[in-house]
């Protein structure tokens, strides 16, 4: 059984459809992305998946469990963590509050992720780990993000855009992260717009266009047809 399973899904604000029919499947252990210009559903998606939107049709199951219109804190209990759009890092909390605040075992790993684990993987932060977090850089904010989803072990996590906005430097590093993460087993699903480094770090791949799914495949597919970064990704 898939990890997250998503089968017709569909989502409304009002009378506006914003999803129509949404399949999508993660395995336990893989990195997969969801692809789509601004404005095409990858927001809503993941609204619904973390349970910040209910689904107007379709359903949802994570981790065994139909979570189908679950509210957002129950999913994440069950072991789903996100590392949103923007960060939202606490602006009175320090570095080291936010990580202890958050941390938890929610897929019962057998070497879980603490505090000093995440200052190993991100050294910046135990240098700055009594700064609060409206100290710190956006690529310090972004570390933080990360690193306050994995205290929470979780069984998915999903990074919304976490490279946006970001020095190319730090970019780098967030990008270093993630192969790390993938290497160490974390299931992970990323929105980002890098297409050419999703194609190396993800093995599957989802486009969506209006609210729909145009394309699903593996990194060799998608590297295979840059027509559909052109068509459906303005790349």
């Amino acid at each position: 059984m898939s990890l997250l399973e998503v089968s017709g899904l569909e989502a409304c604000y009002g009378r506006s459809q914003v999803l129509f029919g949404l399949d999508l499947r993660v395995e336990q252990g893989q990195v997969v992305t969801l692809l789509g210009r601004n404005g095409m559903g990858k927001s809503s998606t993941l609204k619904c998946l973390t349970g910040w939107m209910a689904p107007s049709g379709g359903r949802v199951r994570f981790a065994g469990e139909d979570v189908t219109g679950w509210g957002a804190d129950r999913i994440a209990r069950l072991g789903l963590a996100i590392v949103p759009e923007g960060r939202q890092v606490f602006p009175n909390l320090s570095v080291r509050e936010h990580l202890e605040a958050f941390a938890a075992n929610r897929s019962g790993a057998s070497d879980p992720w603490d505090v000093e684990r995440v200052f190993a993987l991100f050294p910046r932060l135990r240098e700055r780990s009594s700064n609060m977090g409206n100290q710190l850089s956006g690529g310090e904010q972004q570390m933080l993000a990360i690193g306050r989803a994995l205290v929470t072990n979780p069984r998915l996590m999903i990074l919304d855009e976490a490279t946006e906005g970001l020095a190319p430097l730090i970019r780098e590093e967030i990008w270093r992260c993630l192969a790390t993460l993938r290497a160490a087993g974390q299931t992970i699903l990323v929105v980002d717009k890098y297409v050419k480094r999703l194609i190396r770090l993800a093995d599957q791949h989802s486009i969506l266009e209006r609210g729909r799914v145009v394309w699903q495949g593996d990194s060799a597919a998608l590297d295979a047809d840059h027509g559909l970064w052109h068509r459906y990704l303005g790349v």
